[in-house]
């Protein structure tokens, strides 16, 4: 936003107005914006780290209301701002609830799904983090056209209704049955629990699996992270890491990121930008609720080719365009 750039980031917001002082791509080259947007990522990286040792040894309900709690801090830095230095504490505060949240929510939700809609309850989280990023683009676009100049304290400000929810709903949900085995033994514990999230008394097949599972894990004398470099695991710790790796090298997420600049970028308003980075997301949002319901019919091995092969075609189209874009800002200069 225009007021938000004035406001901390005077140095770009001039050269936004003057458009004669430096090509489209060098109007956003400031290393203190680059820092505040990357802070929340790098942040997040090292809060993962610590959120793993947490959620392992005190349970999935604390890293997840202390993601929630740290998602309320920095959104209150974020919209109470006077300096960059706000901000960037804001935005390290919300990166730390990104990894802590990141690593509980999702392993809580495995725990604690009946097993044959374990991968449903997966995809809807995965469904509602992006649905949750389209409602961010849309409040953006919204508070942009508040008058005053102050909308862009609505929108960091508004971070707080959804971590509110995480933090006061995780106050009434149980521990999951298996973190309580694997944490204090308590069978008795877990079992009476069990009954009550099932709906029903035989749940005993469960409860044996969940034991036999903890002392399994107990007996065993090497750790995970050991374990997955023996020779028989290497195919899959391959895959598991070379995936995820690619994929971010195709720079997919960075475009994602920065879609409102790049639409700055090649031409467009601010308000344009805005909402054509919502209308993204929306596809975005629709295709994965159609990889949902057609995941176990077709597969996943043609779904991941027919979007590496969307991927390719669309990163080719938009490297066109954007030079199109560079070579008309030079001819015009």
């Amino acid at each position: 936003m225009s007021s938000f750039l004035k406001e901390f980031f005077p140095e770009v917001h001039n050269r936004m107005i003057d458009r004669s002082k430096s090509s489209n791509y060098c109007r956003f080259n400031n290393e203190l914006l680059t820092l505040f947007t990357s802070s929340l990522y790098l942040s997040g990286l090292v809060a993962s780290f610590v959120a793993s040792s947490v959620t392992r040894n005190y349970g999935r309900r604390i890293s997840m209301l202390t993601g929630g709690a740290v998602f309320l801090v920095g959104s209150g830095f974020g919209a109470a701002a006077v300096n960059v230095e706000m901000l960037i504490i804001g935005r390290v505060f919300l990166g730390a609830g990104v990894g802590f949240t990141n690593q509980a929510i999702p392993l809580y939700l495995s725990e604690l799904a009946p097993p044959k809609y374990r991968g449903a309850f997966n995809n809807a989280f995965e469904t509602w983090i992006g649905l949750g990023a389209l409602f961010a683009n849309l409040i953006n676009y919204g508070t942009q056209k508040i008058e005053g100049g102050w909308g862009w304290r609505v929108s960091l400000a508004l971070a707080a209704v959804p971590s509110s929810f995480l933090f006061i709903g995780t106050i009434f949900l149980p521990e999951t049955p298996n973190n309580i085995i694997q944490r204090t033994g308590d069978v008795q514990k877990a079992a009476k629990l069990l009954k009550r999230i099932r709906g029903t008394e035989d749940i005993q097949a469960e409860l044996d699996d969940l034991i036999t599972a903890s002392s399994t894990e107990k007996k065993t004398t090497s750790r995970p992270f050991q374990a997955i470099f023996q020779p028989k695991h290497r195919p899959q710790l391959v895959m598991a890491i070379a995936i995820p790796v690619f994929q971010q090298l195709t720079g997919i997420s960075m475009i994602a990121s920065y879609s409102p600049i790049l639409f700055r970028t090649v031409g467009f308003k601010e308000s344009a930008s805005l909402m054509l980075t919502a209308v993204a997301r929306i596809v975005a949002n629709l295709c994965t609720i159609i990889v949902m319901a057609l995941v176990d019919r077709v597969g996943r091995r043609p779904l991941f080719l027919v979007g590496g092969a969307q991927l390719l075609v669309s990163e080719m189209v938009l490297g066109i365009v954007l030079c199109h874009s560079t070579w008309r800002s030079w001819w015009h200069e």
